[in-house]
């Protein structure tokens, strides 16, 4: 296979847009909209902190702080839209040649390195049996997909905590960009326990051992298993991705062919993580029930039985057969275990959500998915609530388990703990 080109890889090198010089970036750059969705406060404190300064925090919902009326939702919106304005108008961005940002994110594990690059939605399908170049992990949740619609529809700029995967374990892609000598375009500490991060601009001319490397891999795992290739797979953020997908399907048919082949919709900005690097771990997603009665561990236990065979409770012990599926849960002061001695799914993850899928219709309880062991335990044991403690994926297993199986059941790994999530930092005019 000769070498490809960036468009059948599925990129387009973007024109990235930054703050401009001088700006306070540890003020600038927040966490992901979807962290932190059962701590409000959390967001108290960046808006604290952040102030009056520009900021992405203007240019985002978090979802901890989204409201049940829908006209307060839509006010905050406007709000929004109108940042985005005024932020283009007023200068606080400058924008970059064509080319890629190098991202070194240093965490608790080790440095994380990733790529920003504009991604062909065109290549992109996160339907259930897609066969994309690019694919989703987990399960799509369509009402998550339509919160996300509306803002994308009227945005001028994007900003990525979307991360895409390569199989690389080699190490052959981004790694060697490692040996670069270049000036970075920001160095600094992000809030709230974010670690630092770094990024170096890299132009066309020195992306071509990316590109070359690229071509290479997708020579070497197309046809695995017999499949169709797949080059790129979801990390996190496939919600936002999917609306984005959404959108530029509803603004293609309006579009001459020649103005769709470069139509800033037709592309979403997202960092390109290979998932051997070291500073990438697999983390469960923890699962939060809120508004459940006293008997929520026995109804939900005899859920799992009928959708399992026979099922155990009590308190940890390490005597299960070595298949068996421990979901361990807090409930209020109380802590114990249901084991599935003989699941009907290969995943933890997939046997209880299942189970909570059926509770959660038969009852007015709600669920939350939390990132951190800590973090899960200390919301459990409030009144009313009840949490399962997930074990994690193996990360070298993602690819193959995607190809063979499809999407994994939602919300089954994360990468890295809330506070290790993407913070918006780059962006990319739209309009």
């Amino acid at each position: 296979m000769a070498d490809l080109t960036w468009r059948k890889l599925g990129i387009e090198l973007p024109r990235i847009l930054l703050p401009r010089k001088g700006a306070d970036l540890s003020k600038w750059a927040v966490v992901a909209c979807d962290q932190f969705t059962s701590e409000p406060e959390y967001w108290q404190r960046v808006e604290a902190r952040v102030g009056d300064a520009p900021s992405t925090l203007r240019l985002i919902l978090p979802e901890a702080l989204l409201s049940e009326d829908p006209a307060e939702n839509a006010r905050r919106e406007d709000g929004i839209v109108r940042a985005m304005d005024e932020y283009l108008k007023s200068g606080v961005f400058r924008e970059l040649p064509e080319g890629a940002m190098l991202v070194k994110r240093h965490l608790p594990c080790g440095v994380r390195t990733g790529l920003i690059l504009a991604f062909d939605l065109e290549r992109y399908d996160y339907h259930a049996g897609s066969t994309s170049l690019i694919r989703a992990t987990e399960g799509t949740v369509e009402e998550r997909v339509k919160a996300r619609l509306s803002l994308r529809r009227r945005a001028r700029i994007e900003l990525p905590h979307i991360l895409l995967l390569i199989d690389d374990p080699e190490k052959t892609v981004i790694e060697p960009l490692n040996s670069l000598d270049k000036a970075p375009e920001y160095d600094f500490a992000l809030m709230e326990g974010g670690g630092r991060i770094a990024g170096t601009f890299l132009c066309e001319g020195e992306l071509e051992g990316v590109r070359h490397a690229l071509s290479r891999l997708a020579e070497k795992q197309s046809g695995r298993f017999g499949k169709p290739l797949l080059l790129y797979a979801m990390g996190d953020g496939n919600h936002s991705l999917a609306a984005a997908k959404a959108v530029w399907e509803e603004v293609k048919p309006s579009l001459a062919e020649e103005e769709r082949e470069h139509h800033p919709l037709r592309f979403a900005l997202c960092e390109l993580v290979n998932v051997h690097d070291s500073g990438i771990l697999f983390e469960p997603i923890h699962r939060l029930l809120t508004g459940v009665t006293p008997d929520a561990v026995n109804d939900i236990a005899y859920i799992l039985a009928e959708q399992n065979g026979d099922v155990s409770m009590g308190k940890a012990s390490f005597d299960h057969p070595a298949f068996a599926h421990v979901l361990p849960y807090v409930a209020g002061g109380e802590r114990g275990e249901i084991v599935v001695p003989a699941p009907a799914s290969r995943l933890a993850v997939a046997t209880l959500q299942s189970a909570l899928e059926v509770y959660l219709k038969k009852t007015n309880a709600r669920i939350d998915y939390i990132h951190g062991d800590d973090t899960l335990i200390k919301l459990a044991s409030r009144e009313g609530s009840l949490g399962f403690l997930l074990p994690a994926m193996e990360k070298a297993d993602l690819f193959a388990t995607v190809i063979l199986e499809g999407a994994l059941p939602k919300k089954t790994f994360s990468m890295g703990e809330a506070q290790e999530k993407r913070y918006y930092l780059e962006a990319r005019a739209l309009r």
